[in-house]
């Protein structure tokens, strides 16, 4: 390993603590009213899973964009949903079935999951994001879940899931390392955003 490694790491966790800062700000100023209910519209147009897969969402947390619009449409499509749990730090997320109305217990660091149901393995996931680039760099709260989950199901389709103002616009946009996976597309309430430059 290079003796410049570990600066690089110090450097880049700094890069990405002050872009998560910038990321919650942006996020805090906006109205989101509305805006869960357009994120499904524009899903349901431009990028709908195709029936028979699996799709794997999340429970919002506070301020993020609301998809339980979108969660309640794609059931009412007859989609089968999951959503995840969450392990132990350093491990990839786990999903469990669920649809609208299933019971959600708490989890760590402000999460709701699934009380209970079977595991599964989602074809298609709705990723959250606190910041993204048109370059499919995606900036999370830290703790690699999503990372780790991508890396684990290369074959399955990841879309990202934002307000349209969580676009890092400022080169050299969103700071990744090479382990920070990369997404094709994020939907935002105002459309889909394709994104360039993924591997």
């Amino acid at each position: 390993m290079s003796d410049s490694a570990p600066y690089c790491d110090v450097l880049l966790a700094e890069l990405k603590a002050e872009a998560r800062r910038g990321a919650l700000a942006r996020r805090a100023a906006v109205d989101p009213a509305g805006k869960g209910k357009a994120l499904a519209a524009v899903v349901l147009r431009d990028c709908p899973p195709p029936p028979g897969a699996v799709v794997a969402a999340f429970w919002p947390m506070g301020p993020e964009i609301d998809v339980r619009p979108l969660l309640e449409a794609l059931h009412a499509r007859g989609q089968k949903l999951c959503l995840p749990v969450t392990p132990r730090r350093g491990q990839p997320l786990r999903f469990r079935r669920w649809q609208p109305g299933d019971p959600l217990a708490a989890g760590p660091m402000g999460t709701r999951q699934p009380a209970s149901g079977e595991d599964v393995t989602p074809d298609w996931l709705f990723v959250p994001l606190l910041a993204f680039d048109r370059a499919g760099r995606r900036l999370g709260y830290g703790g690699g879940y999503y990372d780790r989950t991508l890396a684990a199901l290369p074959h399955a389709t990841a879309i990202g899931v934002a307000y349209a103002a969580q676009e890092m616009h400022d080169p050299p946009g969103v700071p990744a390392g090479p382990t920070d996976v990369r997404l094709r597309r994020v939907a935002t309430e105002q459309g889909v955003v394709d994104c360039a430059g993924t591997s």
